[in-house]
């Protein structure tokens, strides 16, 4: 027992395993509107893009959650302001715009030797040594993005699951893409330093669509994928000081595990269900025999 305890000894670990459930839950909330509305690319895309923001900012010497931000809404905006244009599909912005600004940020590296340390954590996480002002911004960015989905919820479902409708009844379709980038970004930018870029969006994506296997409700969703997503924040990094594994990489792996379980056993289940319909549609031997033999034996 004394063993299993052992990591909420150290005060590190408790602010580690406190940040990645803040996080777990924030990515699989945000990630439920991410994953039915089809745009699981832009999450990872603007990972990367606020990878270059927070080489700019180690580079000019500012606050990294500062530089991130604006970069992130920079290049959210341009995103929005070029899937506009007729030319240009929302994914082929996305690509241009995040891979320029995460090639930015691998151009300056190449120039500013001293970042290779940085560079490891923010591609891969740090949340080990993550610290008291990292946790009270990522409590902070959760209840800001908890605040504008409550203002926005209504809107946000209506264009979620009708885009067309929605418009057409006067939802200003420009405004919601802009406010729920934004959710976005500042989803990301917490998240970074748990995660790192190439974590952030498989953090996003695999609670929600795990919670979808289990439940065509989308509150039921929207519950499951939160809980889902801070257990397995938890778990990830509790499990890490055993198996000795980056612990933003076991957070990702619990959650892999967790949904090809669910996939195996929804799969089973609708296997056996449509055995079930056959065999009461094309009607089962056994019971017509057990039918005959009543309706002649009483």
């Amino acid at each position: 027992m004394s063993e299993l305890l052992e990591p909420f000894e150290f005060a590190f670990m408790r602010r580690a395993m406190l940040a990645a459930t803040l996080v777990g839950v924030l990515t699989a909330s945000v990630g439920v509107f991410v994953v039915l509305r089809r745009l699981s690319y832009i999450g990872h895309g603007l990972a990367h893009s606020i990878f270059g923001g927070a080489v700019v900012s180690f580079v000019a010497g500012i606050n990294f959650y500062v530089g991130a931000t604006i970069w992130g809404a920079f290049s959210v905006l341009l995103i929005n302001g070029a899937s506009r244009r007729r030319q240009i599909s929302g994914d082929a912005a996305i690509g241009i715009i995040t891979t320029a600004a995460f090639a930015v940020g691998v151009a300056l590296i190449s120039r500013e030797r001293t970042f290779t340390r940085d560079f490891e954590a923010a591609l891969f996480g740090e949340v080990l040594g993550i610290s008291n002002s990292d946790v009270w911004v990522i409590g902070g960015t959760m209840l800001l993005v908890a605040g504008l989905l409550f203002v926005w919820w209504k809107q946000l479902l209506f264009v979620t699951f009708d885009r067309d409708v929605a418009g057409a009844s006067g939802v200003s379709l420009v405004w919601v893409e802009v406010v729920f980038s934004l959710v976005l970004a500042a989803t990301v930018i917490a998240s970074l330093q748990v995660l790192g870029v190439t974590l952030i969006a498989a953090a996003l994506v695999i609670p929600p669509v795990t919670a979808r296997l289990l439940t065509d409700s989308f509150p039921r969703l929207f519950v499951l994928a939160t809980v889902t997503g801070g257990l397995t924040g938890f778990l990830g990094i509790y499990l890490s000081w055993f198996v000795d594994v980056s612990s933003g990489a076991t957070v990702v792996l619990l959650q892999a595990a967790i949904f090809a379980l669910v996939l195996g056993a929804t799969s089973v289940r609708s296997r056996l269900r449509e055995r079930e319909a056959r065999r009461r549609a094309q009607g089962d031997p056994a019971e017509a025999l057990a039918g005959i033999e009543r309706s002649l034996f009483g």
